[in-house]
């Protein structure tokens, strides 16, 4: 099977990109130690804190992003970084070239029922003129992604990983310690019957989400025609994962219990490096409103509205919307 930095140089990518992400892999296989861990290692439970998003710390949440934090900023790769538990930008190093946004540990609830987690990330290119610790770095659409991956923690740890050359899964072979091809250039099917969405929020979604999953819902005798099935593993890489693996659609979209918050899912370190991962694949990553990687950033905590999956299905999902307007 092919190495990944072999599966890196045939796609293109520049030496120090693969530096880094080797770094941050590095991160992620001592996560998914302290992970596979558990209770034994007594890295289960919550903390007495809460972080910037208003959420309270896993322990493993803490853990994550300081096995993260310390890795990245002795690489010197990284410019700066921003990370779901950090309220700001952490500058790194001067001469960096790089900036990592990051989940450390998406899904984290799920660590107390032995469920799927992991590690998601972006990377971009760092403007060199701007100092470390500038927030406006990361003021970069996601067509700028050099690189976006997830580390899937489950019963065994996988990677999703694209540098623009396709989305491509590799294993973790644990005998050695490296991750090993085991799927090149996936490729989701335009159509399916399976859908991903947190059901229980259904009274607080706009009108053409409510259309559109009723129609799901309603199957073979509904204006769809045919039955779907919903799957919802309550972790954005389990998810996704099934995605990429068999196709479907995902959803978190926007509800009206905050005005002021426009989605549920951040922009830089969990839409973003997943919608370039579906749309290497072949699939289509939205907001509702516009392509996710043309959004322009305002902030590295940013939210919005997410539709992604297999293509046919997210335009017609996408069509509830625009017959709305009209």
């Amino acid at each position: 099977m092919k190495r990944l930095n072999s599966q890196l140089q045939q796609d293109g990518a520049q030496l120090e990109l693969i530096l880094l992400i080797r770094t941050l892999l590095a991160a992620c296989k001592e996560i998914s130690f302290r992970v596979s861990q558990g209770a034994l290692a007594g890295v289960l439970g919550s903390t007495l804190s809460e972080n910037v998003q208003g959420e309270t710390q896993k322990k493993l949440d803490v853990i994550s992003n300081q096995i993260i934090k310390d890795t990245l900023c002795e690489s010197g790769y990284v410019k700066a970084m921003s990370s779901e538990e950090e309220e700001h930008v952490v500058p790194c190093d001067p001469d960096g070239k790089y900036l990592v946004s990051f989940d450390p540990l998406d899904g984290s609830s799920n660590t107390e029922i032995n469920s799927l987690i992991g590690t998601i990330f972006s990377i971009f290119h760092a403007p060199q003129w701007m100092e470390p610790g500038d927030p406006s770095a990361f003021v970069q659409p996601g067509t700028q992604m050099v690189a976006a991956a997830y580390v899937l923690y489950g019963p065994s740890t996988m990677l999703a990983m694209t540098t623009g050359r396709g989305t491509h899964l590799y294993t973790l072979d644990k005998t050695h310690g490296g991750f090993l091809l085991t799927q090149a250039n996936i490729q989701l099917p335009q159509q399916t019957a399976e859908y991903a969405i947190n059901a229980s929020n259904q009274r607080h979604w706009d009108t053409p989400m409510q259309r559109y999953v009723s129609e799901l819902v309603a199957g073979k005798e509904g204006p769809r025609k045919k039955d779907y099935n919903m799957r919802w593993v309550a972790a954005m890489v389990g998810d996704i994962h099934r995605v990429l693996c068999r196709g479907g659609i995902f959803m978190y979209p926007a509800d009206k219990r905050n005005p002021e918050q426009t989605g549920k899912l951040r922009l830089l370190y969990e839409a973003n490096p997943m919608a370039f991962l579906i749309e290497q694949a072949g699939g289509k990553a939205s907001t509702g409103e516009r392509r996710i990687m043309e959004v322009v950033p305002t902030d590295i905590h940013q939210r919005v509205p997410v539709i992604m999956g297999s293509s046919e299905e997210v335009d017609y999902c996408l069509s509830c919307y625009e017959e709305t307007k009209a």
